[in-house]
Order: C-alpha cells, then structure tokens, then sequence
C-alpha cells in the first residue's frame, strides 16, 4: 500500500518544486513522485510519466496530487483517469482540493467530480447534436458524397484497359485516384469479375 506522488507542470521553464513539497509533506517519498512536462491540452494517458505511473501502482496504491487538475487536461480527463484509478483499486488524494478517499467529505467530493462529468458529457453530445442538426438544416450533407455512375463507368473502362495493358489492379486503380479496394468493389457493384492482365 504505497502513496505515490504525481506533478504536472506545463514548461520546462517551470518548476515543480512547489508540488513536490507538497507531496513530501503529505507522505510520499521523493522517490515515488512521477511528473510530466507536458501542456495541459494533453491527455493524461498519453503522458509518459503518467503511463509508468498507472503501470507501477497497484491495488491499495494511493496517487497523491498537489491539485487534481494535475491529473487531465478538462474535467472528463480528469474523471476518465480517476475511473481508471478505481478500475485498479487504486485511490486518490488531492491535497489543495480536500480530496481524500479516507474521509467522508474527500468522497463527496469525488461523488461531486463524477455528477459534474457526468453533466459535461451530456452538454457536449447536446451541442454535437444541436450542430448537426443546424448544418442539415442549411443543406449541408453528412456521410461520404454520392457516386456519379457515369464518373464510375469511366474509370472502371481506364482501369480495365490498363488491366489488358499488363497493369497491376493496384496500379489500375491508382491510374483513376482509387485503392485497390475501390477498385473491387465498383466491379463487383457493376458485376465485372478481377480480370488478370494479358500476357505479353
């Protein structure tokens, strides 16, 4: 049952010494603090201090923060790393903020935390919809764009001649801006078979 440290800070021109001294007091070793020097505007999962922080702690550990906006970027990061905390039995506690999972208040607060991201998530998903349904509205088209037939036929009879030329079905299809795969599919929908190129 170890506590192990945690400090973000979002230059090298900044110093953690703050956080840390903080850490120290509350009880973790200098040994176990992990840190980052990363802007705020990344994810905690993709901070490589964050990383080998969530792969040494374990069930029991407790993460000790200065403040809890150390652990993401917004709120939601901040709860999506607090829940994967808890997914490892791994507790939290945030010394400036009074979050502390041995005390009732420290609890509410986290209960409080999870309500708040909870409300976030549905305001985003509410402007998302309220953004697409605005775009309909004045005409824009979602999904990707109709094929034109005639556009089709066209390069499905470019990709066949260079097929009779002795052309792969990868340089065929690159010949009319196509993958392979488009290529396949557009003779399939028009009931063409994978010719094999002429010997020559």
């Amino acid at each position: 049952m170890a506590h192990l440290g945690y400090t973000r800070i979002s230059t090298s021109g900044q110093d953690d010494q703050l956080q840390r001294d903080a850490l120290t007091a509350a009880g973790v070793q200098a040994r176990d603090i992990y840190s980052d020097v990363t802007s705020g505007s990344k994810e905690a999962k993709s901070r490589p201090g964050m990383q080998k922080l969530m792969d040494y702690a374990q069930n029991g550990d407790t993460i000790v923060v200065w403040r809890v906006d150390r652990l993401g970027r917004s709120l939601l990061d901040v709860l999506t790393t607090v829940n994967g905390l808890r997914d490892k039995g791994i507790m939290l506690r945030s010394i400036a903020d009074g979050i502390d999972p041995d005390t009732t208040s420290g609890r509410l607060m986290l209960n409080m935390l999870s309500t708040l991201a909870e409300y976030e998530r549905e305001l985003i998903v509410e402007r998302v919809n309220a953004g697409i349904a605005a775009a309909r509205g004045a005409g824009a088209v979602f999904g990707r764009p109709p094929n034109n037939p005639l556009v089709t036929a066209e390069k499905l009879k470019i990709a066949a001649n260079a097929r009779t030329e002795g052309k792969t079905a990868q340089q065929a299809a690159e010949l009319v801006g196509w993958s392979r795969a488009t290529l396949y599919r557009a003779m399939q929908a028009t009931g063409q078979t994978r010719a094999e190129p002429k010997a020559v």
